[in-house]
């Protein structure tokens, strides 16, 4: 009976990374209770309860977050008005579009780029539910200051075209659990070899910036990277990182220093004129961090750029 429970969790999660997808990628468009309960293949009461129970949000919630969360980030890293955003969104028009985002971070977008006038440099904070603030303009000006410092004594620093990467990977939600999602693909990689080639990595997709998510819903595929052949079992699905043109920070930092370098990294995009893409920043890994004489990662942080 466990067993048998336990396929039909792996079954209703590969079924929500679908719809994960799907909203990702039609932000724009139709994405009632009925459209998006078909990608799932449920009913809609059915769907209705399967994703309030995966990700403690109704579908309306979810999609009106990630709309939210994402028109904040092109209002940090875009030259665009806010009706452009707001249609681009799926918003009516810009004062439903304003009323919703205030709703939610507690200040309107023409607001927030009047508070922001660097707001290009990802490292304002927005005020939002999880009790993130404005630090005053001189503390942010020394902030900033010294990451740019910082950067310089522990980072190295290129533009990169990255190939195409084929991954097996796995969906986490949240920065808690982590290490599982890690143990259940190195466990479901390591009969099949795909460990052994030198070439093979592990790292991290971020499908959600923890500059306007809640550290406990950001959205994250553990990936192990490789071009062996593989089929996809149970959790473990196929995901493609595209070729493309990539600011690349090889960092050897420790466990508590990745949110300065992913900070320290955006403040060097925008400080030498690059603009992010619409794909996905990205990690990959070069080491065990415990087999590091002082546990710390080497890895590269992955920015795609236009």
């Amino acid at each position: 009976m466990k067993i048998l429970d336990r396929e039909i969790e792996t079954d209703y999660k590969n079924r929500i990374n679908r719809v994960f997808e799907f909203i990702d990628q039609n932000l724009e468009s139709d994405l009632s209770l009925n459209t998006v309960s078909e990608v799932a293949f449920f009913s809609p009461f059915h769907f209705h309860r399967v994703f309030k129970f995966v990700t403690e949000e109704t579908l309306n919630e979810y999609v009106t977050r990630r709309r939210i969360e994402k028109s904040a980030l092109d209002l940090l890293h875009k030259n665009i008005t806010t009706t452009e955003i707001a249609h681009k969104y799926g918003f009516s028009d810009n004062s439903s579009y304003s009323r919703t985002f205030k709703k939610y971070f507690g200040i309107s977008p023409t607001g927030f780029i009047k508070e922001n006038p660097n707001r290009h440099s990802k490292i304002r904070q927005l005020k939002s539910k999880n009790g993130q603030e404005y630090p005053d303009y001189e503390k942010y000006i020394c902030i900033i200051d010294n990451l740019k410092k910082w950067t310089e004594m522990n980072a190295k620093i290129e533009i990169k075209e990255t190939p195409e990467l084929n991954l097996a990977g796995v969906t986490h939600v949240g920065i808690n659990g982590i290490e599982n999602a890690f143990g259940k693909l190195t466990k479901w990689a390591i009969p099949k070899g795909l460990l052994n080639n030198s070439e093979a990595k592990m790292g991290r997709i971020f499908y959600d910036s923890f500059k306007v998510t809640e550290p406990n819903k950001v959205r994250m595929s553990i990936f192990l990277a490789t071009n062996e052949p593989f089929e996809t079992e149970g959790e473990i699905n196929k995901l493609t990182i595209k070729k493309g043109k990539c600011i690349v920070g090889r960092f050897e930092i420790t466990p508590n220093e990745f949110e300065k370098s992913w900070t320290s990294l955006f403040i060097w995009m925008n400080e030498n004129g690059y603009k992010k893409s619409i794909e996905n920043p990205f990690e990959i890994y070069h080491n065990d961090y415990r087999e590091h004489p002082e546990n710390k990662f080497i890895v590269d942080l992955n920015i795609p750029i236009e």
